[in-house]
């Protein structure tokens, strides 16, 4: 049977380490080291003040649902079998806000400002994916 492989992220110089760390079980993101700011996506320059330098932090993996979807019909055929799903956009407890998928909770039950916290699903050796449940 012919199958329909799904995309998955490409990590790049400015990403990899939030690849690694998920890898690892870990959320981590930039926090510029002038300001403050948690930002993502990694870049390099701060958003708030343009400072170049920053370090890599591990996050709470804390957040609530800021917003969601439930996809009926989708738009890459190799996510056919998994419709309906949810996209949710999590903001975490830090600031930034995650594009996701929420697990563990039926997507009639996805409600805005409902605590969640990071869970990883290992894609294969060299992609994981950080998604979020309802916090117990």
């Amino acid at each position: 049977m012919f199958a329909i492989e799904k995309p998955l992220p490409r990590p790049n110089e400015d990403s990899a380490p939030y690849w690694e760390a998920a890898q690892r079980g870990e959320l981590r993101m930039q926090r510029c080291g002038e300001c403050g700011h948690v930002r993502f996506p990694p870049s390099l320059l701060c958003a708030r003040c343009l400072s170049r330098q920053h370090e890599w932090v591990k996050l709470s993996g804390r957040g609530t649902v800021f917003s969601w979807i439930v996809v009926h019909q989708s738009q890459h055929p190799a996510f056919n079998t998994d419709t309906p799903y949810n996209v949710t956009i999590v903001e975490l407890d830090e600031g930034p806000r995650l594009h996701t998928n929420l697990v563990d909770c039926p997507n009639d039950e996805i409600r805005i400002g409902m605590p969640v916290e990071v869970v990883f699903d290992k894609i294969n050796d060299e992609v994981t994916l950080p998604k979020f449940r309802p916090t117990r």
